[in-house]
């Protein structure tokens, strides 16, 4: 999360906005991005509907796989990153240049 708010003024020139979810609670994710210096959203999914849909929750141990996702402005998903490549955002950037062209 750190390498997306360090990346942040460029995700913003392409009309891009960043948010973070996770299966924490809202004081969790309020805590830990204090503590790392992230101040784009983090969103809750204590329930874990979200993260179900999306297939990224491991149900045995009841968390998320590490994901990126990127939309279009219509809300259809165009690009997903999953694994160790999700917490770069190399990846997503280059999406979201195609996507603001």
């Amino acid at each position: 999360m750190k390498a997306y708010q360090a990346d942040i003024a460029k995700f913003e020139a392409t009309d891009s906005q960043v948010i973070g979810i996770s299966v924490d609670s809202p004081f969790a994710n309020q805590r830990f991005a204090e503590d790392i210096g992230v101040r784009f959203p983090l969103l809750s999914d204590m329930t874990r509907k979200v993260t179900k849909e999306y297939g990224l929750l491991n149900e045995e141990w009841s968390v998320a796989r590490r994901a990126t996702f990127v939309l279009d402005k219509t809300g259809k998903i165009v690009h997903i990153e999953e694994g160790n490549s999700a917490v770069d955002p190399t990846g997503a950037m280059m999406i979201c240049s195609r996507l603001k062209k």
